[in-house]
């Protein structure tokens, strides 16, 4: 059984179209809400909560709506089509409401969109599953972040290109992001036909049943109720998810405002470091899938959180702004693909004989339950102590993510070992 790269390649622009959006999102309104509508830190952390809020509750209703319907473009395209259509026209006032300084316009159109993307979030994730047998996950995840860390790419360089110091508007940039997002989805219709594919898959899983039916690096195919010392394994797991989100999300949200306050850099002086690290993890995704499939994903998302660690303690000892900052968060890219790319694997791999849906659900509240959580602590701290402990603040719930994921002892599983070494990269045309 191979992967098809090229169609988890079309699969994964839904993706992209996503988080190209979300870059922007997390770098740019933010801006706009402390520059424009002079909220403080805290406010301001609690209006960049808000999608995460509105995700807890609208990704497990949607996703399972998309489970029932059934179009003739299939069970998801039609989600992404119209979330996408709905959320490219109400950002367009986005940036019409902050150069009016419209606080009311601002928000309603703001909650639109976010409403809107959260429409097609989990359809757009559940494409690829629905479309890639179970054993060639794990390998097609990797593709998938891929394709997303490439929509982050362009964003930056939009952000780049378009956001100058002398301008107070953002259209430009809109603009673009929504062109991006359009293409996108019409490639992915255009080569992807959902229906017809999934129609195929059924031969294939004819195998994974087989592979499935056989122990693999020691795991049992469990009952319906997970044993105890593999519950164990899953809350630890779980609760290393939302420690480590609670220290990347921090930086992420705060890291426009922080190069501004403690750095002095213009508007768009920050997209440096942050397109540095989406580079480099691009670059990595591929050769990290190898290394978990010879090592271990545990191994590989303990080395990830090193390097995550490791590069917060750096970003501490910058008193002012030097291109070696762009060489730390190279390596923060690094780790967070490694522990990215992993972490949901390991979770399903602990839920076999169990309701995989249920599970999925409960790894993305956890997730989703720190991203609500994190700009409000850390946007506090920033506001009421100093933007300084931005990097502390991560370290330490980064630290405390290695201390939980040394815990967990199970999901862990490895794909059976290879005739060839040069089996290992075969792909499907």
């Amino acid at each position: 059984m191979k992967l098809s790269y090229k169609r988890t390649f079309f699969i994964g622009l839904a993706f992209m179209s996503i988080s190209s959006f979300w870059q922007m999102y997390d770098t740019i309104i933010p801006l706009m809400l402390k520059n424009t509508f002079h909220l403080g830190e805290t406010l301001t952390g609690l209006v960049m909560a808000l999608d995460n809020v509105l995700a807890l509750f609208l990704l497990p209703i949607f996703g399972a709506f998309s489970d029932r319907v059934n179009t003739p473009l299939g069970k998801r395209t039609p989600f992404i089509l119209i979330g996408t259509i709905t959320a490219v026209i109400s950002m367009t006032f986005i940036p019409i409401a902050d150069k009016i300084a419209n606080m009311a316009l601002f928000l309603v159109f703001l909650a639109v969109v976010l409403i809107a993307m959260g429409s097609y979030r989990s359809p757009a994730v559940a494409l690829m599953p629905d479309l890639t047998p179970k054993p060639l996950r794990s390998k097609a995840n990797s593709i998938i972040n891929l394709m997303g860390a490439i929509g982050g790419v362009y964003t930056l360089v939009m952000i780049k290109l378009l956001v100058r110091e002398e301008s107070n508007s953002y259209t430009p940039l809109f603009i673009s992001i929504s062109a991006i997002m359009v293409f996108a989805v019409i490639l992915l219709v255009i080569t992807i036909s959902e229906k017809k594919l999934a129609s195929t898959i059924d031969l294939e899983e004819g195998l994974e049943k087989r592979i499935d039916s056989q122990e693999v690096a020691g795991e049992q195919s469990f009952g319906e109720k997970m044993p105890k010392e593999v519950r164990r394994s899953f809350v630890f797991i779980l609760a290393s998810i939302f420690l480590w989100f609670f220290a990347y999300n921090a930086v992420t949200t705060a890291y426009s405002r922080y190069t501004q306050q403690v750095w002095g850099l213009e508007k768009a002086g920050f997209t440096d470091s942050l397109l540095i690290a989406m580079i480099a993890a691009i670059v990595s995704y591929i050769p990290i899938g190898i290394i978990a499939s010879l090592i271990g994903r545990k191994k590989t998302i303990l080395g990830g959180i090193l390097l995550m660690t490791a590069s917060y303690v750096c970003g501490a000892f910058f008193i002012e702004y030097s291109p070696m900052i762009n060489v730390v968060f190279a390596f923060t890219g690094i780790g967070w693909a490694a522990i990215n790319v992993n972490s949901y694997p390991m979770v399903v791999e602990m839920c076999k004989g169990s309701d995989i849906g249920k599970y999925t659900g409960m790894y993305y509240t956890f997730s989703m339950s720190s991203q609500i959580l994190t700009p409000i602590v850390s946007g506090a701290l920033l506001e009421y102590v100093s933007y300084r402990t931005l990097f502390p603040y991560a370290i330490i719930f980064s630290a405390a993510s290695l201390c939980t994921m040394l815990v967990v002892k199970h999901g862990d599983s490895k794909p059976p070992k290879k005739k060839d070494v040069m089996e290992s990269f075969d792909v499907e045309d």
